[in-house]
């Protein structure tokens, strides 16, 4: 053995405690929220040490838990040797000024809401995502400024959780003005980068591509789904909000349809408003789109509230009225007892696995299925001449015969409303 022990230069875990309120309503319980609170904590790469649960009815205006409660946490900050202590609820800036006076330097003071922008922040990959994530930071943190948060105008010495507000713009923290003016740029420049989305989206929809958005809770398997269906490989990792920013990718249905599949991203319960605001200009990939898919982890206990969770977010962006299937997925998970039962009661959902690639032909099947309801069948002759709209017949069209003639391609085709409006025009008497 060596004469010296080598040292670890891995990162040491911040420690933290959770701290949640129980007022008796709401879908969840309070083991269950906390439980996804802890989840979250240790996405953000987080230990929790320490579970702490109150019984109100309504929270303390001064520091959101009783005065007893908030010795018995400052006792076991010291006792557990905690670096942070996380709300399940969002503070407000009064409540979280007199929680950190409470629980003395250095220790930290973050609620749910600080705790999901920050997984954010480190998440977001595209110039988009980096933007709409730091608007939704600085909203947050603008009201919090008056003698609060000084954990964040140390940022650059102390990092760990709850401390990638602003992105690398240090002096935000500490200046209204300048966050202002800041919040007002991102504002600007996400309106630039979503009208330049609505673009794309219109000459999508103007090709005639029948387009499916993948939404569902976090983690449920969405991008896993993705590259199964497509052959792509989008980052997947089981974790919270592993990817944030939509990805597109183009798939040929066995009839000769092309569409297009979008991953969005992740929901949650108690998803910041904040958040949803300033990810619009991305979730209107979910409004764009001609059918939704549901997707659902299966094996997850909590799988009905995890899909009311969405359908809430949904409406509140204005994409309920979208056709939509429910996809069961993780479904290698279940006994064939409960798939059969999930089947009894969901009788109009898909069962799939995504990892096992289970159920993968019967969803494209369902697809196809939505995207040709509707159509209507065609005869036409389009002219040599029109040799993109001769590509379209061919990519966006079930083409049932097809034969060139002299003046030009005669063809008869089972097209969607958009298309026939294309094809109009060439139509012609179907004498077969």
């Amino acid at each position: 053995m060596g004469r010296f022990k080598p040292l670890s230069t891995a990162p040491v875990p911040e420690r933290a405690i959770l701290v949640g309120v129980d007022y008796g309503k709401g879908d969840w319980s309070i083991e269950e929220s906390l439980a996804e609170l802890a989840r979250l904590t240790e996405t953000d790469g987080a230990e929790v040490v320490q579970i702490v649960t109150q019984r109100l009815d309504h929270p303390i205006p001064k520091t959101y838990i009783g005065s007893g409660k908030v010795r018995e946490v400052a006792d076991l900050v010291a006792a557990r040797d905690a670096d942070v202590v996380i709300f399940d609820d969002e503070l407000s800036p009064s409540q979280q000024f007199n929680l950190e006076r409470a629980f003395k330097e250095p220790t930290k003071v973050i609620d749910r809401t600080a705790l999901i922008l920050d997984i954010f922040g480190e998440h977001a990959r595209t110039r988009e995502g980096r933007l709409q994530v730091q608007l939704a930071q600085l909203q947050y943190v603008l009201p919090r400024l008056r003698g609060m948060w000084s954990h964040l105008v140390g940022e650059q010495t102390r990092g760990g959780i709850g401390s990638r507000f602003g992105q690398g713009e240090s002096q935000l923290e500490v200046d209204r003005r300048l966050i202002r003016k800041r919040i007002s740029t991102l504002t600007d420049e996400l309106a630039r980068l979503e009208r330049r989305r609505g673009v794309q989206s219109k000459a999508r929809w103007e090709s005639g591509i029948y387009r499916v958005a993948l939404v569902g809770y976090t983690n449920a398997g969405k991008s896993t789904l993705l590259n199964r269906l497509t052959g792509s490989d989008v980052y997947v990792q089981d974790e919270l909000f592993a990817t944030l920013d939509p990805t597109t990718r183009s798939l040929d249905l066995d009839e000769g349809r092309k569409i297009t599949i979008t991953d969005t991203v992740g929901f949650i319960q108690k998803l910041p408003t904040k958040l949803i605001e300033s990810f619009k200009s991305t979730l209107a990939e979910t409004l764009a789109a001609d059918l939704v898919l549901k997707v659902v982890d299966a094996s997850d206990e909590h799988a009905p509230k995890q899909l009311d969770a969405v359908d809430d977010v949904l409406r509140e962006i204005g994409a309920s009225d979208i056709r939509s299937v429910v996809v069961y997925n993780k479904c290698d998970l279940l006994t064939s007892d409960e798939r059969q039962a999930l089947a009894v009661a969901h009788p109009e959902s898909v069962q799939i696995s995504a990892l096992e690639g289970q159920g993968a032909a019967g969803l494209l099947y369902r697809i196809a299925q939505e995207a040709s309801d509707g159509d209507v069948t065609i005869t036409v002759v389009v002219p040599y001449s029109k040799g993109m709209l001769i590509k379209m017949i061919h990519e966006r069209c079930q083409v049932i015969r097809e034969e060139y003639v002299q003046d030009g391609l005669l063809a008869t085709v089972r097209a969607s409303k958009r298309m026939h409006d294309f094809l109009a025009p060439y139509k012609v008497e179907d004498n077969s």
